[in-house]
Protein backbone atom coordinates (compact mmCIF):
# COMPACT_ATOMS: atom_id res chain seq x y z
CA UNK A 1 0.00 0.00 0.00
CA UNK A 2 1.28 3.46 -0.89
CA UNK A 3 2.00 5.61 2.16
CA UNK A 4 -0.07 8.53 0.81
CA UNK A 5 -3.02 6.20 0.33
CA UNK A 6 -2.63 4.92 3.89
CA UNK A 7 -2.63 8.49 5.23
CA UNK A 8 -5.85 9.29 3.37
CA UNK A 9 -7.68 6.07 4.23
CA UNK A 10 -6.65 5.32 7.80
CA UNK A 11 -9.13 6.06 10.61
CA UNK A 12 -9.34 4.84 14.20
CA UNK A 13 -11.01 1.45 14.63
CA UNK A 14 -13.38 0.86 17.54
CA UNK A 15 -14.90 -2.44 16.45
CA UNK A 16 -12.66 -5.50 16.12
CA UNK A 17 -13.09 -9.11 15.09
CA UNK A 18 -12.62 -11.77 17.74
CA UNK A 19 -9.55 -12.98 15.89
CA UNK A 20 -6.01 -13.00 17.31
CA UNK A 21 -3.32 -11.20 15.37
CA UNK A 22 -0.61 -13.63 14.36
CA UNK A 23 2.73 -13.24 16.15
CA UNK A 24 4.61 -12.75 12.89
CA UNK A 25 2.24 -9.93 11.90
CA UNK A 26 2.75 -8.22 15.25
CA UNK A 27 6.50 -8.57 14.90
CA UNK A 28 6.29 -7.02 11.43
CA UNK A 29 4.17 -4.19 12.81
CA UNK A 30 6.65 -3.37 15.56
CA UNK A 31 9.60 -3.69 13.17
CA UNK A 32 8.00 -1.14 10.86
CA UNK A 33 6.97 1.22 13.66
CA UNK A 34 10.42 1.47 15.20
CA UNK A 35 11.78 2.79 11.93
CA UNK A 36 10.38 6.09 13.22
CA UNK A 37 12.94 8.87 13.60
CA UNK A 38 13.91 10.09 17.05
CA UNK A 39 16.19 12.82 18.38
CA UNK A 40 19.83 11.85 17.81
CA UNK A 41 18.61 8.28 17.31
CA UNK A 42 17.86 7.83 21.02
CA UNK A 43 14.91 5.55 20.28
CA UNK A 44 13.67 6.34 23.80
CA UNK A 45 10.56 4.19 23.69
CA UNK A 46 9.81 0.87 25.35
CA UNK A 47 7.04 -1.23 23.83
CA UNK A 48 4.98 -3.89 25.60
CA UNK A 49 2.75 -6.04 23.36
CA UNK A 50 -0.09 -7.69 25.28
CA UNK A 51 -2.28 -10.41 23.76
CA UNK A 52 -4.31 -13.45 24.73
CA UNK A 53 -5.16 -14.02 28.38
CA UNK A 54 -2.72 -11.32 29.50
CA UNK A 55 -4.65 -8.74 27.50
CA UNK A 56 -7.99 -9.94 28.89
CA UNK A 57 -6.66 -9.66 32.45
CA UNK A 58 -5.31 -6.18 31.76
CA UNK A 59 -8.66 -5.06 30.35
CA UNK A 60 -10.57 -6.40 33.36
CA UNK A 61 -8.18 -4.60 35.70
CA UNK A 62 -8.45 -1.28 33.88
CA UNK A 63 -12.26 -1.44 33.72
CA UNK A 64 -12.37 -2.17 37.45
CA UNK A 65 -10.06 0.71 38.28
CA UNK A 66 -11.99 3.06 36.00
CA UNK A 67 -15.21 2.33 37.87
CA UNK A 68 -13.51 2.65 41.27
CA UNK A 69 -11.84 5.95 40.41
CA UNK A 70 -14.75 7.30 38.36
CA UNK A 71 -12.43 8.52 35.62
CA UNK A 72 -13.67 9.54 32.17
CA UNK A 73 -12.06 10.34 28.84
CA UNK A 74 -11.43 14.02 28.30
CA UNK A 75 -9.18 16.41 26.38
CA UNK A 76 -6.64 16.64 29.21
CA UNK A 77 -6.57 20.42 29.49
CA UNK A 78 -5.68 22.65 32.41
CA UNK A 79 -8.15 25.41 31.47
CA UNK A 80 -11.38 25.69 29.45
CA UNK A 81 -11.11 24.85 25.75
CA UNK A 82 -11.61 27.56 23.14
CA UNK A 83 -14.85 27.11 21.23
CA UNK A 84 -13.19 25.98 17.99
CA UNK A 85 -11.63 22.98 19.77
CA UNK A 86 -14.99 22.14 21.34
CA UNK A 87 -16.60 22.27 17.90
CA UNK A 88 -14.10 19.72 16.56
CA UNK A 89 -14.81 17.49 19.54
CA UNK A 90 -18.55 17.78 18.95
CA UNK A 91 -18.00 16.76 15.33
CA UNK A 92 -16.37 13.48 16.34
CA UNK A 93 -18.99 12.81 19.01
CA UNK A 94 -21.80 13.39 16.50
CA UNK A 95 -20.26 10.95 14.04
CA UNK A 96 -19.80 8.27 16.69
CA UNK A 97 -23.22 8.68 18.33
CA UNK A 98 -24.91 8.29 14.96
CA UNK A 99 -23.30 4.85 14.63
CA UNK A 100 -24.15 3.60 18.12
CA UNK A 101 -27.42 1.91 19.15
CA UNK A 102 -29.72 4.28 21.02
CA UNK A 103 -29.41 2.27 24.25
CA UNK A 104 -25.62 2.72 24.43
CA UNK A 105 -24.40 5.81 26.29
CA UNK A 106 -21.64 7.56 24.35
CA UNK A 107 -19.43 8.41 27.32
CA UNK A 108 -19.77 4.92 28.75
CA UNK A 109 -18.88 3.44 25.36
CA UNK A 110 -15.72 5.54 25.15
CA UNK A 111 -14.66 5.00 28.76
CA UNK A 112 -15.19 1.24 28.78
CA UNK A 113 -13.87 0.96 25.25
CA UNK A 114 -10.66 2.72 26.19
CA UNK A 115 -10.10 0.40 29.14
CA UNK A 116 -10.73 -2.80 27.16
CA UNK A 117 -9.06 -1.44 24.01
CA UNK A 118 -12.42 -1.60 22.23
CA UNK A 119 -12.27 -5.38 22.32
CA UNK A 120 -9.11 -5.57 20.22
CA UNK A 121 -7.16 -8.82 20.70
CA UNK A 122 -3.88 -6.95 21.22
CA UNK A 123 -2.93 -3.93 23.31
CA UNK A 124 0.36 -2.13 22.80
CA UNK A 125 1.67 -0.09 25.72
CA UNK A 126 4.31 2.53 24.93
CA UNK A 127 6.53 3.78 27.74
CA UNK A 128 9.27 6.39 28.05
CA UNK A 129 12.29 6.18 30.33
CA UNK A 130 12.00 8.85 33.02
CA UNK A 131 15.60 9.87 32.44
CA UNK A 132 14.25 11.89 29.50
CA UNK A 133 12.47 15.23 29.63
CA UNK A 134 8.97 15.80 28.26
CA UNK A 135 10.63 16.88 25.01
CA UNK A 136 11.04 13.23 24.09
CA UNK A 137 7.27 12.84 23.99
CA UNK A 138 7.71 14.19 20.48
CA UNK A 139 9.52 10.96 19.58
CA UNK A 140 6.68 8.92 21.06
CA UNK A 141 4.20 10.86 18.95
CA UNK A 142 6.14 10.10 15.78
CA UNK A 143 6.32 6.42 16.80
CA UNK A 144 2.55 6.28 17.27
CA UNK A 145 2.10 7.78 13.81
CA UNK A 146 4.26 5.04 12.32
CA UNK A 147 2.37 2.42 14.30
CA UNK A 148 -1.08 3.41 13.07
CA UNK A 149 -0.01 3.76 9.44
CA UNK A 150 1.95 0.49 9.49
CA UNK A 151 -1.05 -1.27 11.04
CA UNK A 152 -3.28 0.03 8.26
CA UNK A 153 -0.80 -1.15 5.64
CA UNK A 154 -0.83 -4.63 7.19
CA UNK A 155 -4.63 -4.83 7.09
CA UNK A 156 -5.03 -4.12 10.80
CA UNK A 157 -7.12 -1.56 12.61
CA UNK A 158 -5.77 0.56 15.44
CA UNK A 159 -6.88 3.18 17.93
CA UNK A 160 -4.63 5.24 20.21
CA UNK A 161 -5.78 5.05 23.84
CA UNK A 162 -4.87 7.83 26.25
CA UNK A 163 -7.19 7.16 29.21
CA UNK A 164 -5.08 4.24 30.40
CA UNK A 165 -2.34 6.58 31.63
CA UNK A 166 -4.62 7.35 34.59
CA UNK A 167 -3.95 3.79 35.77
CA UNK A 168 -0.19 3.85 35.24
CA UNK A 169 0.74 2.20 38.54
CA UNK A 170 -1.68 -0.68 37.93
CA UNK A 171 -0.36 -1.20 34.39
CA UNK A 172 3.24 -1.22 35.57
CA UNK A 173 2.50 -3.80 38.23
CA UNK A 174 0.38 -6.00 35.97
CA UNK A 175 2.88 -5.99 33.09
CA UNK A 176 6.11 -5.79 35.12
CA UNK A 177 7.06 -2.46 33.57
CA UNK A 178 9.98 -0.96 35.55
CA UNK A 179 9.31 1.94 37.90
CA UNK A 180 11.67 4.19 35.95
CA UNK A 181 9.37 4.04 32.91
CA UNK A 182 6.43 6.36 32.27
CA UNK A 183 3.38 4.90 30.53
CA UNK A 184 2.65 7.42 27.77
CA UNK A 185 -0.06 5.87 25.60
CA UNK A 186 -1.66 2.62 24.51
CA UNK A 187 -2.81 1.28 21.17
CA UNK A 188 -5.64 -1.10 20.38
CA UNK A 189 -4.63 -3.38 17.50
CA UNK A 190 -6.58 -6.06 15.67
CA UNK A 191 -8.53 -6.95 12.57
CA UNK A 192 -11.36 -4.47 11.94
CA UNK A 193 -14.90 -5.83 12.05
CA UNK A 194 -16.40 -4.92 8.64
CA UNK A 195 -19.92 -5.21 10.08
CA UNK A 196 -19.33 -2.85 13.01
CA UNK A 197 -21.25 0.36 12.37
CA UNK A 198 -18.86 2.33 14.60
CA UNK A 199 -16.11 1.75 12.04
CA UNK A 200 -18.07 3.37 9.24
CA UNK A 201 -18.17 6.86 10.68
CA UNK A 202 -15.55 9.34 9.47
CA UNK A 203 -14.77 12.50 11.40
CA UNK A 204 -13.86 15.53 9.35
CA UNK A 205 -10.57 17.40 9.31
CA UNK A 206 -10.53 21.17 9.34
CA UNK A 207 -9.19 22.95 6.25
CA UNK A 208 -5.51 23.83 6.33
CA UNK A 209 -6.45 27.49 6.50
CA UNK A 210 -7.66 26.83 10.07
CA UNK A 211 -4.36 25.42 11.30
CA UNK A 212 -1.60 26.76 9.02
CA UNK A 213 0.04 30.16 8.85
CA UNK A 214 2.16 30.93 5.80
CA UNK A 215 5.18 33.21 6.01
CA UNK A 216 6.86 34.02 2.72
Amino acid sequence: MEVLQAIEQRRSTRGFLDRPVEREILEKLVTLAIQAPSAINLQPWEITVVSGEEKKRLSRLLEKRMREMNISCGPGTNRPLPEYFIERQRGLQGVMVSQLPAYINFQEFVNKGSCNFYGAPTAIIISLDQVFSKARLTDIGVLVGYFVLAAHGLGLGSCPIGLITAFEDDIKEELSIPENKEVVIGLAVGYPDPDAAINRGRSKRVPISDVVKWRE
